[in-house]
Protein backbone atom coordinates (compact mmCIF):
# COMPACT_ATOMS: atom_id res chain seq x y z
CA UNK A 1 0.00 0.00 0.00
CA UNK A 2 2.72 2.74 1.14
CA UNK A 3 5.07 2.12 -2.12
CA UNK A 4 1.63 2.65 -4.63
CA UNK A 5 0.85 6.34 -2.49
CA UNK A 6 4.22 6.89 -2.52
CA UNK A 7 4.70 6.36 -6.02
CA UNK A 8 1.05 8.18 -6.83
CA UNK A 9 2.69 11.07 -5.12
CA UNK A 10 5.57 11.39 -6.72
CA UNK A 11 3.66 11.01 -9.99
CA UNK A 12 1.67 13.56 -8.76
CA UNK A 13 4.37 15.87 -8.01
CA UNK A 14 6.25 15.42 -11.30
CA UNK A 15 2.84 16.23 -13.54
CA UNK A 16 2.64 19.50 -11.27
CA UNK A 17 6.37 20.60 -11.84
CA UNK A 18 5.87 19.82 -15.51
CA UNK A 19 2.07 22.45 -15.45
CA UNK A 20 4.55 25.09 -14.05
CA UNK A 21 7.29 24.62 -16.67
CA UNK A 22 5.00 24.49 -19.46
CA UNK A 23 2.68 27.69 -18.15
CA UNK A 24 5.99 29.73 -17.15
CA UNK A 25 7.34 28.74 -20.87
CA UNK A 26 3.49 29.74 -22.61
CA UNK A 27 3.51 33.52 -20.85
CA UNK A 28 7.30 33.83 -21.53
CA UNK A 29 6.87 33.18 -24.76
CA UNK A 30 3.71 35.67 -24.78
CA UNK A 31 5.62 38.61 -24.12
CA UNK A 32 4.55 41.40 -26.61
CA UNK A 33 8.07 42.88 -27.63
CA UNK A 34 6.56 46.02 -28.89
CA UNK A 35 5.14 46.96 -25.77
CA UNK A 36 8.44 45.64 -24.05
CA UNK A 37 10.61 47.83 -25.93
CA UNK A 38 7.59 51.26 -25.79
CA UNK A 39 8.26 50.26 -21.74
CA UNK A 40 12.32 50.34 -21.01
CA UNK A 41 11.97 53.09 -23.99
CA UNK A 42 9.66 55.23 -21.30
CA UNK A 43 12.25 53.68 -18.15
CA UNK A 44 15.52 54.82 -19.68
CA UNK A 45 13.67 58.32 -20.19
CA UNK A 46 11.90 58.68 -17.07
CA UNK A 47 15.17 57.79 -15.13
CA UNK A 48 17.37 60.13 -17.46
CA UNK A 49 15.08 63.21 -16.08
CA UNK A 50 15.20 61.84 -12.48
CA UNK A 51 18.85 62.05 -12.94
CA UNK A 52 19.26 65.61 -14.21
CA UNK A 53 16.72 66.38 -11.23
CA UNK A 54 19.00 65.13 -8.63
CA UNK A 55 22.04 66.85 -10.25
CA UNK A 56 19.99 70.31 -10.01
CA UNK A 57 17.93 69.94 -7.30
CA UNK A 58 19.69 67.57 -5.15
CA UNK A 59 21.54 68.98 -1.52
CA UNK A 60 23.26 65.31 -0.55
CA UNK A 61 27.13 65.75 -0.07
CA UNK A 62 28.05 62.92 -2.13
CA UNK A 63 29.10 63.20 -6.19
CA UNK A 64 25.25 63.62 -7.36
CA UNK A 65 26.67 63.49 -10.84
CA UNK A 66 27.80 60.01 -10.43
CA UNK A 67 25.21 58.35 -8.76
CA UNK A 68 22.84 59.78 -11.19
CA UNK A 69 24.72 58.17 -13.68
CA UNK A 70 23.69 54.73 -12.55
CA UNK A 71 19.98 55.81 -12.32
CA UNK A 72 19.24 54.53 -16.05
CA UNK A 73 21.06 51.12 -15.32
CA UNK A 74 19.17 50.53 -11.74
CA UNK A 75 15.25 51.58 -13.65
CA UNK A 76 15.90 49.32 -16.71
CA UNK A 77 17.27 46.11 -14.75
CA UNK A 78 14.22 46.38 -12.46
CA UNK A 79 11.68 47.12 -15.13
CA UNK A 80 13.47 43.91 -17.17
CA UNK A 81 13.03 41.45 -13.95
CA UNK A 82 9.63 42.36 -13.27
CA UNK A 83 8.69 42.01 -17.18
CA UNK A 84 10.59 38.76 -16.75
CA UNK A 85 8.84 37.31 -13.93
CA UNK A 86 5.44 39.08 -13.46
CA UNK A 87 3.85 35.96 -15.47
CA UNK A 88 5.44 33.14 -13.69
CA UNK A 89 5.05 32.09 -10.51
CA UNK A 90 8.07 29.66 -10.57
CA UNK A 91 10.12 32.40 -11.96
CA UNK A 92 8.54 34.41 -9.20
CA UNK A 93 9.74 32.31 -6.72
CA UNK A 94 13.08 32.04 -8.16
CA UNK A 95 13.96 35.93 -8.07
CA UNK A 96 13.01 35.43 -3.83
CA UNK A 97 15.60 32.64 -3.65
CA UNK A 98 18.50 35.08 -5.74
CA UNK A 99 17.74 37.96 -3.72
CA UNK A 100 17.63 36.11 -0.45
CA UNK A 101 21.37 35.59 -0.76
CA UNK A 102 22.11 38.89 -1.72
CA UNK A 103 24.31 41.16 0.40
CA UNK A 104 24.60 44.89 -0.15
CA UNK A 105 27.95 46.43 1.74
CA UNK A 106 27.82 49.74 0.94
CA UNK A 107 25.88 52.09 3.20
CA UNK A 108 24.24 54.76 2.41
CA UNK A 109 24.77 57.54 4.51
CA UNK A 110 22.79 60.41 2.87
CA UNK A 111 19.15 60.02 2.86
CA UNK A 112 18.36 62.06 0.50
CA UNK A 113 20.52 59.37 -2.10
CA UNK A 114 17.54 56.45 -0.90
CA UNK A 115 14.66 58.56 -1.72
CA UNK A 116 16.32 59.02 -5.11
CA UNK A 117 17.41 55.33 -5.43
CA UNK A 118 13.46 54.18 -4.72
CA UNK A 119 12.12 56.27 -7.17
CA UNK A 120 14.27 54.72 -9.70
CA UNK A 121 13.06 51.43 -8.34
CA UNK A 122 9.47 52.36 -8.23
CA UNK A 123 9.91 54.08 -12.60
CA UNK A 124 11.53 49.97 -13.24
CA UNK A 125 8.17 48.13 -10.99
CA UNK A 126 5.25 50.35 -12.73
CA UNK A 127 6.27 49.85 -16.15
CA UNK A 128 7.42 46.54 -15.94
CA UNK A 129 3.91 46.12 -14.37
CA UNK A 130 3.32 47.68 -17.43
CA UNK A 131 1.47 50.62 -15.56
CA UNK A 132 2.31 53.24 -17.85
CA UNK A 133 -0.39 55.55 -17.11
CA UNK A 134 -0.14 55.67 -13.29
CA UNK A 135 4.04 55.37 -13.41
CA UNK A 136 3.72 58.64 -15.68
CA UNK A 137 1.79 60.88 -13.79
CA UNK A 138 3.06 59.62 -10.30
CA UNK A 139 6.56 60.71 -11.53
CA UNK A 140 4.99 64.40 -12.89
CA UNK A 141 3.71 64.96 -9.71
CA UNK A 142 6.84 64.06 -7.70
CA UNK A 143 8.90 65.80 -10.39
CA UNK A 144 6.77 69.32 -9.38
CA UNK A 145 7.14 68.55 -5.87
CA UNK A 146 10.94 68.42 -6.51
CA UNK A 147 11.27 71.54 -8.37
CA UNK A 148 8.77 73.28 -5.78
CA UNK A 149 10.66 72.21 -2.61
CA UNK A 150 13.91 73.49 -4.06
CA UNK A 151 12.09 76.98 -4.98
CA UNK A 152 10.79 77.45 -2.47
CA UNK A 153 14.19 76.87 -0.01
CA UNK A 154 15.52 80.40 0.41
CA UNK A 155 18.45 81.24 -1.62
CA UNK A 156 21.71 83.42 -0.19
CA UNK A 157 23.68 85.38 -2.38
CA UNK A 158 26.98 84.55 -0.82
CA UNK A 159 28.81 81.34 -1.90
CA UNK A 160 27.44 78.33 -0.35
CA UNK A 161 30.40 75.90 -0.34
CA UNK A 162 30.78 72.39 1.24
CA UNK A 163 33.98 72.14 3.86
CA UNK A 164 35.37 68.67 4.60
CA UNK A 165 37.83 68.27 7.51
CA UNK A 166 39.45 65.48 7.88
CA UNK A 167 42.40 64.59 10.55
CA UNK A 168 43.66 62.26 13.33
CA UNK A 169 41.48 62.81 16.78
CA UNK A 170 43.33 64.27 19.44
CA UNK A 171 43.12 66.79 22.63
CA UNK A 172 43.80 69.62 19.81
CA UNK A 173 41.24 68.31 17.07
CA UNK A 174 37.53 67.87 18.60
CA UNK A 175 33.97 68.94 16.81
CA UNK A 176 33.74 72.03 18.95
CA UNK A 177 37.02 73.14 17.92
CA UNK A 178 36.55 72.93 14.29
CA UNK A 179 33.25 74.38 14.35
CA UNK A 180 34.60 77.05 16.66
CA UNK A 181 37.40 77.86 14.07
CA UNK A 182 34.80 77.75 11.02
CA UNK A 183 32.42 79.90 12.56
CA UNK A 184 35.36 82.37 13.14
CA UNK A 185 35.55 83.13 9.35
CA UNK A 186 32.34 82.11 7.45
CA UNK A 187 29.19 83.76 7.67
CA UNK A 188 27.35 80.43 8.21
CA UNK A 189 28.14 77.11 9.10
CA UNK A 190 25.91 73.93 9.41
CA UNK A 191 27.30 70.56 10.30
CA UNK A 192 26.10 68.16 7.92
CA UNK A 193 28.24 65.03 8.85
CA UNK A 194 30.00 63.45 11.49
CA UNK A 195 32.06 60.35 11.06
CA UNK A 196 34.43 59.54 13.90
CA UNK A 197 36.56 56.29 15.08
CA UNK A 198 39.92 55.36 16.52
CA UNK A 199 41.85 56.27 13.59
CA UNK A 200 39.96 59.19 12.15
CA UNK A 201 37.61 62.25 12.19
CA UNK A 202 36.00 63.41 9.01
CA UNK A 203 33.62 66.49 9.56
CA UNK A 204 31.24 68.07 6.67
CA UNK A 205 29.79 71.16 6.82
CA UNK A 206 27.71 73.62 4.88
CA UNK A 207 29.36 76.76 5.08
CA UNK A 208 28.74 80.53 3.46
CA UNK A 209 31.81 82.88 2.48
CA UNK A 210 31.42 86.30 0.92
CA UNK A 211 35.09 86.15 -0.47
CA UNK A 212 38.34 84.26 -1.14
CA UNK A 213 39.93 86.11 2.01
CA UNK A 214 37.27 83.92 4.15
CA UNK A 215 38.49 80.92 2.46
CA UNK A 216 41.82 81.64 3.13
CA UNK A 217 42.04 82.60 6.56
CA UNK A 218 39.59 79.77 7.53
CA UNK A 219 41.68 77.31 5.91
CA UNK A 220 44.81 78.30 7.58
CA UNK A 221 43.44 78.92 10.77
CA UNK A 222 42.42 74.87 10.30
CA UNK A 223 45.43 73.69 9.26
CA UNK A 224 47.30 75.63 11.98
CA UNK A 225 44.94 73.21 14.60
CA UNK A 226 46.94 69.89 14.18
CA UNK A 227 49.66 69.12 11.42
CA UNK A 228 47.16 66.28 10.54
CA UNK A 229 44.73 68.19 9.24
CA UNK A 230 43.29 68.13 5.49
CA UNK A 231 41.22 70.39 4.20
CA UNK A 232 39.00 70.55 0.98
CA UNK A 233 36.38 73.35 0.01
CA UNK A 234 34.05 72.53 -2.94
CA UNK A 235 30.84 74.31 -4.42
CA UNK A 236 27.93 73.13 -3.10
CA UNK A 237 25.97 74.02 -6.51
CA UNK A 238 28.04 71.46 -8.45
CA UNK A 239 28.55 68.48 -6.33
Amino acid sequence: MFPEYTANLLAQSLDAIDNIKEQASTEISALNISDFSINIGITIMLAFVLGQLYIRFGRSLSNRTTLARSFVLLASTTMVVITIVKSSLALSLGLVGALSIVRFRTAIKEPEELVYLFLCIAIGLGLGADQREVTGIAFGILAVIIVLSAMATPTDKQSAMFLTVTCTPSDTVTVPAILATASQFCNRVDLKRLDESDVILDVALHVGLSDIDQLESCRQALRELDSSVKVSFFDSKHV
